[in-house]
């Protein structure tokens, strides 16, 4: 187990807002509500049903009086719902690795922040599939007596959303101030306007688009075929002790290349090695007992650039905290998330539904989720009518940019909100 003190003196070190900070949201502990049970199952978008079905959340400041001043923050592919502060309960639930660091947005939410605890009551909720104590691959199947695996049934973000209005409506919230995300959980915020139109004012999506490009399918076609080749998958059948390690840190690897730019590549790793071979005559190879060099070589396992050694790092770093069956499914879902299908194929059409206003946000640089079809959802609102704001901001940073570029963001986001409830 790590040491609490030591990650609080290394966190010292990098200009976190730490728990006593007047900026910080502090010390939080997660919550679990049970949203669906034998006599009110969860419907599933293919039909099939699910129960019991619990949810794993986190929320920061007060629901006021009248109960309308919840914003909803919905997390990306590999994210939770440890959104902000320090995570009190780290120690206890096994996850260790939150200990050197605050929630994934913690610069964003918080006193004084963008999304400002002092004023806003913030929910976040890990998705349905999901490996952070939310309902998925990992959980007991109450009719085997054992984990669920890949007999999960298949979720999409239309369920995902659905499952967060229930647990909108165990709190108590009939209408959202704010939903807001980034990447996948732009997208669910998308949907959120969509599926239930009544209970929200106004969608916030940043970088994040009404479908994935064919660009982004193949990397995450990729990423799965690593998984489920690496022979300890075994049909998603492994231990607990035992998994897909390689395959998932591989598939770590192949995401983390999607989420930078070319130039932020450039400028953070360039051609620079990350060690010094140990025969020259190699240059990254493994020179054989006969002195043959590369012809009979083989490829030294050791990274030898420092963006390969960037790359490891993150998928083994991906490994410690999170579950390869439930990383498939929610590619799947990704990968199947269609805004247009609320209009039978026809973009326009879907957006007829929304009824909020709209802020879209995108990045110069990112090409997963690139400015052109974020620019295609507010096209759509704009031609109906609807209220929407739509900025691109110049960033270097690639997809990353939504949780990098605070400031901007942090400012256009803050505006729109105010303006929100200034709206009777």
């Amino acid at each position: 187990m790590s040491d609490p003190a030591n990650a609080l003196l290394e966190a010292r070190k990098k200009n976190y807002d730490l728990p006593e900070s007047p900026r910080s949201v502090g010390w939080t502990h997660i919550q679990r509500a049970t949203v669906a049970d034998r006599e009110n199952p969860f419907v599933l978008e293919t039909g099939k049903t699910l129960w019991p079905v619990e949810v794993e959340y986190e929320t920061y400041g007060r629901l006021n009086r009248t109960r309308d001043n919840a914003i909803m923050v919905f997390h990306a592919l590999s994210g939770d719902a440890h959104v902000a502060g320090w995570d009190a309960d780290a120690e206890k639930m096994g996850r260790t690795w939150r200990l050197a660091r605050p929630g994934w947005w913690d610069d964003f939410i918080g006193p004084g922040k963008p999304l400002d605890t002092g004023r806003y009551f913030i929910i976040c909720a890990n998705v349905l599939g999901s490996c952070y104590g939310t309902t998925g691959p990992t959980s007991m199947c109450p009719s085997a007596g054992e984990p669920y695996r890949m007999s999960f049934p298949a979720v999409s973000v239309g369920d995902w959303v659905r499952l967060h209005g229930r647990l909108l409506d165990h709190l108590g919230i009939d209408t959202l101030l704010a939903a807001i995300g980034g990447s996948l959980g732009g997208q669910q915020a998308l949907e959120f306007s969509l599926s239930m139109p009544e209970r929200v004012r106004g969608a916030i999506i940043l970088a994040a688009s009404p479908w994935l490009s064919a660009q982004g399918l193949a990397f995450n076609a990729v990423a799965r075929h690593v998984i489920m080749t690496d022979p300890h998958w075994n049909n998603g059948n492994y231990s607990s002790d035992k998994g897909p390690e390689h395959g998932l840190s591989a598939a770590r690897m192949i995401g983390h290349i999607t989420y930078l730019s070319r130039m932020s590549m450039e400028n953070k790793f360039g051609r620079r090695r990350g060690r010094t071979p140990s025969n020259d005559r190699s240059e990254g190879w493994i020179v054989n007992e006969n002195g043959n060099g590369n012809s009979n070589g083989a490829f030294e396992e050791d990274p030898f650039f420092e963006v390969e050694s960037y790359l490891r790092y993150q998928g083994s770093r991906f490994v410690q905290r999170f579950d390869a069956n439930s990383y498939l499914y929610i590619l799947r879902a990704m990968d199947h998330y269609d805004a247009s299908t609320w209009g039978h194929g026809d973009l326009i059409e879907a957006a007829r539904r929304v009824k909020c206003n709209n802020l879209i946000i995108s990045f110069t640089s990112d090409w997963l989720y690139p400015p052109g079809s974020c620019r295609d959802w507010a096209t759509a609102l704009s031609r109906l009518g609807r209220s929407v704001t739509y900025v691109n901001i110049p960033s270097s940073y690639g997809h990353d940019a939504f949780l990098l570029e605070v400031e901007q963001e942090g400012n256009l986001v803050r505006s729109f909100i105010h303006q929100l409830e200034k709206i009777d």
